[in-house]
């Protein structure tokens, strides 16, 4: 394998394990561990009672978060494929 091959690789699974911690962090510190102090916070959509924020990252921050780190990944692998010279046609 060549040095330019492992460098890509490198910078690849750097990518996956970050995105892979702040997913962690998010459904599993934010969602299970935190729960009880990020309920002292409330989120009011349009004045409609609003949920504890505890509650709302265990059940729609986690989704949104990894959505979001979905698209996040696309653009980045995009970026280190026309670095490293392997973009798709």
């Amino acid at each position: 394998m060549s040095t330019q091959a492992k460098e890509y690789w490198k910078a690849n699974i750097r990518l996956v394990i970050g995105c892979l911690i702040v997913w962690f962090v998010v459904s599993y510190g934010c969602g299970i561990l935190l729960v009880d102090q990020l309920n002292t916070i409330r989120l009011d959509f349009l004045g409609m009672g609003g949920y504890k924020l505890g509650f709302w990252f265990a059940q729609q921050g986690s989704i949104y978060t990894f959505v979001a780190l979905i698209f996040f990944y696309a653009w980045r692998m995009n970026s280190l494929d026309r670095k490293f010279g392997v973009e798709e046609d």
